[in-house]
């Protein structure tokens, strides 16, 4: 079944026996926001077509934001858009964005290990997270480690939500991250990359 039919994470959980939780693993690791980069969001917000569709959202506000700091980690990560990702008939689709280990015969090889999986919706975060947590399944399996946290993130743009999954139990963080604060957004995000560049 593809990563899109799971419209719930209630969904997901039963199929797969994963425990929810919720609780704040978020740390914030400061990341310096360019003013070139404040100054091109501002210009979005004021005079551009922000998020009519989920691409819209992905090329104008995720993908951006996912750029900039995983700049810094280049070297050890690589960042991929709309990569396929298939474990089994009941866990494959194509994440909005995956972030994999920098594969050492070159930046077009799309090889295990996986970190973490992006999904852009429209205000439809239960959907989104039934998608990113099968992808975060499918992800473990492919990994074949369950002990390594996999990390999922679903946004709309605006509000940004993450989420872990280690062995058998998802964790979604009970903060909430938005756009209009870059500095604690960046930080957030720039934890998601720090864990996944260990």
């Amino acid at each position: 079944m593809a990563f899109s039919n799971y419209k719930s994470i209630s969904a997901v959980i039963q199929k797969f026996q994963i425990k929810y939780t919720q609780s704040n693993f978020m740390q914030g690791i400061n990341f310096p926001v360019k003013d070139s980069f404040k100054e091109e969001l501002d210009l979005l917000f004021t005079d551009g077509v922000i998020d009519n569709s989920e691409n819209a959202i992905c090329e104008n506000f995720i993908y951006p934001v996912l750029k900039e700091v995983w700049k810094s980690y280049r070297n050890q990560l690589t960042l991929w858009s709309h990569e396929t990702l298939i474990y089994d008939d009941d866990l494959s689709g194509i994440p909005d964005y995956t972030v994999t280990q920098r594969n050492p015969l070159g930046v077009i090889v799309f090889e295990k290990p996986y970190f973490l999986t992006v999904e852009a919706k429209q205000d439809k975060f239960e959907e989104g997270w039934g998608q990113c947590l099968a992808e975060m399944i499918a992800i473990q399996r492919i990994n074949n480690n369950l002990e390594k946290d996999v990390f999922g993130i679903v946004s709309n743009g605006k509000v940004w939500q993450f989420g872990k999954l280690n062995n058998d139990v998802f964790t979604r963080n009970k903060n909430l991250y938005v756009i209009q604060d870059l500095d604690k957004l960046f930080a957030a995000v720039n934890f998601i990359f720090q864990q996944c560049g260990l």
